[in-house]
This record gives structure tokens, sequence and C-alpha cells, in this order.
């Protein structure tokens, strides 16, 4: 006969007048005049009565082959939430304990989900909510303040541990500590890698940090209580939505490959369409060196190959309203007429989801002289794929509707830039990005226009090839391009039409360009 939870159900299963069961667990009530009633207890079908101050023996039997964890647990549960008297309630702290103890279940301080489990000289941590169970590491003799740390020892300070992992801890470690792939930073849901660390390795680690990487020493920073915290909170990562056991298919998926993860929303002008953390704000800014080649022409010495000339600067912000969804507004100056352009972005499958691509939708709409005429609206998507985990190709195909050509303004007035028809184009941008260093990558573009890019005075596609530094939420990409514009509409145009140098948009006329990322929060 079973509950309706699965367990057995042990109610009156033990008869006090049959032969006595093989394995019993003795516990001991005391109180004048009380009564306890059971509740529920698998094997307990009685009501004990403590009258004169007499000891009474209750004995709880357990039949063999059926006890299950769960119906232990549940069982026991109930008993210390049974109904007691004014006589009894007085001894309910002592009753616990005797209960606890007989049980063989250790309830964990600072946590309302975990408890400690002790059956056949082993203990295992159970995981109420995940459903999950392992197997604790044996207690030592020295086990204390100066033994070794077990897992349950860990899980007894866990409280406090989210938050401080949480605000030290994530922009290395990822918030669901899977890592990040700029850092190398390892996948703390992965079996093999909690298996491979102890916890004493964990808490020098944290305490000490680790040569050779960016993690850093934080027994100045945080207490001994909160490291010890932290640390089991790196240790729950690994009973998050894991199964009881680990199959052969589980172990090669965690043998993949990390996802790529870019260390900018831009490589030079086209995008990554790299996915924003929910409510992340981040700032974006270019600069374009445009009216002085960097590889040919006199006095480049003198100029720092144009770097000590004008620059074309354009600054946007960026915000994750979700995982998935982000929103932009984006400005470039005057001398490329003042567009202002308000941006959308939706990312469908990512890699780090486990998709095989990256996949993301971006409309936008762009008006010159600060968002008061010549309107242009654009389509692209992004599709991304990761290779080898150290570098990612890219392919942006992209509508415009009403595009304008690129041109330079000649003075700051609004009647400097009329109102000028518009095209259709179509555009497919190319580039990739592969880590040389775990912070360090080469980036480069080519952005071809393929339809009515002759109307635009566009006559050879626009490219740029760069190197990235990426540091924790910052990004620094300096790099030489022949496309001054950065929005969506005007990153196929040339320096070409900006000048009216035809040979401006050649290998020759490659200019020095670079961008600035940064999350702010």
């Amino acid at each position: 006969m079973r509950t309706s939870r699965g367990g057995p159900n042990l109610q009156n299963a033990y008869n006090p007048k049959s032969a006595e069961p093989a394995s019993k667990v003795k516990l001991a009530c005391t109180g004048r005049g009380a009564t306890f009633k059971q509740q529920g207890l698998p094997g307990v079908g009685a009501k004990y009565n403590t009258e004169d101050g007499d000891m009474r023996k209750i004995w709880v039997a357990f039949l063999p082959g059926f006890l299950t964890i769960e119906s232990l647990l549940i069982g026991g549960v109930r008993l210390l939430g049974g109904d007691t008297s004014a006589g009894v309630a007085g001894r309910a702290d002592s009753m616990a304990a005797a209960l606890t103890a007989a049980l063989g279940v250790e309830f964990v301080k600072g946590s309302t989900s975990t408890v400690v489990l002790e059956r056949d000289g082993k203990r295992y941590i159970v995981d109420l909510v995940a459903h999950t169970i392992r197997e604790a590491e044996p207690r030592s003799a020295g086990s204390g303040p100066t033994g070794k740390v077990g897992p349950v020892a860990l899980l007894a300070d866990q409280a406090g541990g989210a938050t401080v992992f949480k605000r030290n801890c994530v922009m290395c470690h990822g918030p669901d500590g899977k890592g990040v792939a700029v850092f190398k930073t390892p996948d703390f849901t992965d079996p093999k890698v909690q298996a491979s660390l102890t916890d004493e390795q964990i808490l020098e680690t944290i305490r000490n940090g680790k040569k050779g990487t960016v993690m850093p020493s934080w027994k100045d920073k945080l207490s001994d209580q909160d490291i010890k915290a932290v640390a089991a909170h790196i240790r729950s990562f690994g009973t998050q939505n894991r199964p009881a056991q680990t199959t052969a298919t589980q172990v090669a998926e965690s043998e993949k490959p990390k996802a790529y993860t870019s260390g900018d929303d831009l490589l030079l002008s086209l995008p990554t369409g790299r996915r924003l953390e929910r409510h992340g704000f981040y700032v974006n800014f270019t600069h374009r060196f445009v009216y002085t080649p960097a590889f040919s022409g006199p006095a480049l010495g003198g100029s720092l190959s144009g770097f000590d000339d004008f620059s074309l600067s354009s600054f946007g912000f960026r915000y994750g309203v979700s995982d998935k969804l982000s929103v932009s507004i984006y400005r470039s100056p005057t001398f490329l007429a003042r567009p202002i352009q308000l941006m959308g972005a939706y990312n469908f499958i990512d890699e780090h989801d486990g998709y095989p691509l990256n996949a993301v939708v971006r409309v936008s709409v762009q008006g010159e002289n600060n968002f008061s005429r010549n309107f242009t609206e654009n389509i692209e998507g992004i599709l991304s794929r990761t290779i080898h985990g150290r570098a990612q190709l890219y392919v942006v195909p992209t509508v415009s509707f009403g595009n304008r050509e690129l041109f330079s303004p000649n003075g700051f007035f609004s009647s400097a830039i009329p109102n000028r028809p518009g095209v259709n184009t179509f555009s497919l941008g190319a580039g990739g990005a592969i880590d040389i260093r775990p912070t360090v990558a080469l980036v480069a573009e080519v952005v071809p226009t393929l339809a009515n890019g002759d109307a635009l005075g566009i006559h050879r596609p626009a490219f740029g090839f760069g190197i990235q530094k990426k540091i924790w939420r910052h990004a620094f990409t300096f790099g030489f391009t022949t496309s001054p514009g950065t929005t969506v509409s005007q990153r196929a145009g040339t320096r070409a039409q900006v000048l009216g140098q035809p040979s401006a948009d050649t290998p020759a006329g490659l200019c020095i360009g670079f961008n600035l990322t940064r999350q702010i929060f």
C-alpha cells in the first residue's frame, strides 16, 4: 500500500503484539500527563501517554525493503510538527534532537532546502528542492576549525554565499557559475569540474588567488565567514538541475568547447550580436580618423599616421531589457549628417544555451539632423558560430529602406543637411574574431553592398581589421578601416564618399579607428 507521494505507507504496519521487528529506533518522551499523538510517521500507529512523570519508551519500527529516504524525511518532519499538548510542548526541543539523532538526519544551519542524512556509516547531502542526493566526504578526526573542511561544513556556511558571489564573482565566473570564455574560468555546474576540486582547494584559491590567471586574493577583502559562504555557494552549483547519475552523453557534452563570448558589440563596424545581461547598461564609443590615411601620403610620422588629425566620434547606449531583448540609441557627429539611430534587438537562440549557433534580429530607424529628416529603416540578421571555442564567424545580412549616400556637411547649421532622396539597399557583411590570448583577439570584417550600391556611390566594399583587448566589462579595439560610418545604414559607406576621392576606399586609403565599450552595470 503506497501514499500519494509514492512512498510506502507503513501506518499500522507494526503491531506491538506481534514479534519484535529486526530493526527499530528507540525514542523517549517524558512529561507529566502529556499526550503525544503520531501524525503520519511511517511505522507508528499509536497514541502514547506519559503519566505521573513516568518515562515511556516509544519504539518506531521500519519494515525492511519498504523504507525510502523520502518517506523517512517526510515522516520525521511530520512527527516534529505533530499535535502536542502543553505538557509536551516544553520538551519539543529535546524530542526533536532525539528524533533527528535517531533518524540520522542533520539539519544544515542557514539552509531551508538541504539536510544531511547518515545511513550505514555514510553521509549524504540531500537537496529537497533540486531532488538530488550526493555522498558527502567522510568526517576526519581533524574536522573542525583546524581540520579539513568538508562539504557539510561548507553547506553549513552557505547562507549569504550567493550575495557575496553576485557582488564580487559574477563578472569572471558568470551569474550561473558556468564561467566566462573571455577569462577561461571553469564551469562550476560541470560534474567533472566539481569532482576535480576539493573543498580545501576552493577555499585556498579564494583566499590566496591563483597565479597565472585573473583570480585575485580575497583574504584581505572578505571575512573568513564570507569566504566559506561563497565556497559553499560554488559547491551548490554542482547540485543544481543535475541528474543523480552522469551518463556518457552528458560527459561528452561537458567536454565540448565553450561558446565564444565577444568582448564588444562591434568587430569594427560590423555587429557581433552578443547577448546583453538582463538590466545591463552599456556605453559604446567609436572614433574614425578619416581625413588622413594611415599608410600613404606625406608626413605620416608627423601626423602619427593620421592619429593627430580630427576624428569622427560617435557614441551610444544599450540596455538589456531581458537576457534576450535589448534596446539602444546611437548618434554620429555633424560631419556624418548628425544621424540618431533607435534600435531594438532580440536574441532568438544562443550557443551558451546549447544551440548550434547564435541568431539575432535587429530593427532600427535612423534620422539625420538629430532625427528630423532623411529617415532610413533597417532590418538586419546576425548569425554567428563558435569555432573550437577560440574563434567566431559572423554573417550579417541587412536591408535598408530609404538609404542615403554617405556625405559630409560643410557646416554646423541644419541647412547644411538637405533633404535627399533615398534608395533601398541590401548588404551582406562578414567577419571573424579569433583569440590569440585569453583576453586578446584579432578581428576583421568586410561589408559589400549587393543591391543599389552604385546609387549611393559605393564602388568597393568597406573593410577593416584590428586587435581587441577584453578586460572584464571593458573592451578596446584598435584597427584600420575604410568605413567612417558606424550606424547600420552608414557602415557600408567608405571614405571615398565622405572625401570625394575615388581611391580613398582602397587598401592605401585605410585610416585609423578605435572603439571603446564599457558595461556600467
